[in-house]
């Protein structure tokens, strides 16, 4: 038995999530029938971490165990191969110890939020980021976001179907920019910790953009984190602006 660690980049916006459902399409599903066809086997994909419905992943680390041999870049040709016309690309595969996990030996995880900034309707860029019309205050939502770094109970920004034992986190960053792209000006919104409440990023930069629209200020942001009350929420951003960017890992292991 071999323990491939794979490097998926994927749009997610035909997929149900990564992880498999039974009411529709997912990643995992995607890639475990691909492995089925190449082997003639019954593997599991784990993963780093889990996206919802119509959220994308730039680099996902996930790993699969294989018992036919194969070669890391034959097997990566292959899943390709048999994954078209599917938008999942494997884009990394590598033997990894049998206590490697894709999950938990991961250190930390990275994603990117993205909203253009502009009142035309979206065209390329639909579902692959959140369109706001009102221009952003960049500088006060940059500001506002440093009071939820840190070590906290974030139960407001939690999923009521989370499934967490523990509210609290520590957010080691939370970054707010502007960017010049083709399509406009955008904010990119940069969050990494070790591990996320089901929905928090999202629900942490839909509060954001009401600061940046001044229906909120840092002030009322700390408040809705101080009340630890899933209805202070002030919105939940939309997954579609959502990427999973990156997982860590130390270096022993890798």
């Amino acid at each position: 038995m071999t323990r491939f660690a794979l490097t998926l980049e994927f749009d997610g916006t035909p997929y149900q999530g990564l992880q498999r459902q039974k009411h529709g399409p997912t990643v995992q599903q995607a890639v475990e029938e691909a492995a089925h066809a190449i082997t003639g086997e019954n593997p599991q994909l784990l993963s780093s971490g889990r996206t919802d419905t119509g959220v994308h992943a730039l680099a996902m680390r996930s790993h699969i165990d294989i018992e036919k041999e194969l070669t890391p870049f034959r097997f990566m040709e292959a899943l390709n191969a048999q994954l078209r016309p599917n938008p999942i690309a494997v884009t990394a595969c590598e033997i990894v110890p049998d206590d490697w996990h894709a999950r938990f030996s991961c250190t930390g995880r990275r994603y990117l939020y993205r909203i253009v900034n502009r009142r035309a309707p979206l065209t390329f860029g639909r579902k692959r980021a959140w369109q706001v019309g009102p221009e952003l205050d960049v500088e006060a939502m940059a500001d506002a976001a440093q009071v939820l770094v840190g070590r906290h109970d974030f139960t407001t920004f939690r999923s009521v179907k989370c499934q967490a034992k523990d509210p609290v986190k520590t957010l080691d960053q939370l970054d707010v920019e502007r960017v010049t792209t083709p399509l406009g000006p955008e904010i990119h919104i940069h969050a990494a910790a070790r591990s996320f409440l089901h929905h928090q990023v999202r629900s942490m930069v839909g509060s954001l953009k009401l600061v940046g629209v001044s229906t909120w200020d840092k002030g009322r942001l700390a408040q809705a984190l101080e009340a630890k009350d899933r209805q202070e929420l002030g919105l939940n951003a939309p997954p579609h602006g959502l990427y999973f960017v990156e997982a860590s890992y130390p270096e022993e292991e890798r």
